[in-house]
């Protein structure tokens, strides 16, 4: 089932990222690829029921959308039935074990943060991942340090698609949301975007779902690669 939150409809048509001063990402499918511990934290519960694997493709689209999205691909159950809550912390225990077995980078990152970091374009991070995961992650990819904030999401009382963590990252970073462009491989990541007034850019390299393709989600920009992000974000000084 889609985010019920609506799709934002876009009445500006100013798409140049040329006046943005910031860069904020998504961390799971945006600027990592996380599926494979993530589908593995999953398995591990099927296994311990002593069910077949569900192969990594299969999970993969399903990665950013994290625990709900993930147990109702592997288990066919949603947040309101009531074995969700235990199965959702067995989950979270699975995948904090595991945090950064295969996780890496997606091909390209590492090109495009070193080149901002090389123009002294500032960058962070926004993500639903909970701080208790976020934190260790972002270490164990090197980014502890270079990112100018990372937001998780419990830093705040709402998660994406509510604009408050994107907000928060602004304040973090002092700058106006409008000169901000924010990166996501998810719906609910162009809705709180553009709730927050930042330019938005789908990253369609992404997990992004399996309901609405990226392409309608009304973002100003929508790359098919990390290398073609990072000629888009060229225009960014």
């Amino acid at each position: 089932m889609s985010d019920p939150t609506p799709l934002p409809q876009r009445e500006d048509t100013d798409d140049a990222l040329g006046l943005c001063q910031a860069v904020l990402f998504d961390l799971d499918g945006t600027l990592a690829d996380t599926a494979p511990d993530l589908a593995a934290a999953v398995n591990k519960m099927r296994h311990d029921r002593g069910l077949e694997m569900v192969p990594l493709d299969d999970l993969r689209p399903l990665a950013s959308a994290g625990a709900r999205g993930l147990i109702g691909g592997a288990f066919g159950i949603g947040p309101d039935d009531h074995e969700f809550a235990g199965m959702r912390e067995e989950f979270l225990a699975n995948y904090e074990a595991d945090l950064c077995i295969e996780t890496t980078l997606f091909p390209g990152i590492p090109e495009l943060l070193d080149d901002l970091d090389a123009r002294g374009v500032r960058w962070g991070i926004v993500t639903n991942k909970v701080a208790r995961l976020t934190e260790p992650l972002v270490a164990q990819l090197g980014l502890e340090e270079r990112a100018g904030c990372v937001v998780s999401g419990d830093t705040t009382p709402h998660s994406k698609p509510h604009p408050a963590p994107l907000l928060h990252a602004a304040r973090e970073l002092d700058t106006q949301p409008e000169r901000i462009v924010y990166i996501g491989d998810d719906l609910r990541d162009i809705q709180a975007g553009f709730a927050a007034g930042m330019k938005t850019v789908a990253a369609a390299y992404g997990y992004c779902g399996t309901d609405i393709p990226p392409t309608q989600w009304h973002a100003q920009h929508v790359v098919l690669t990390p290398a073609e992000l990072l000629k888009l974000l060229r225009d960014i000084s």
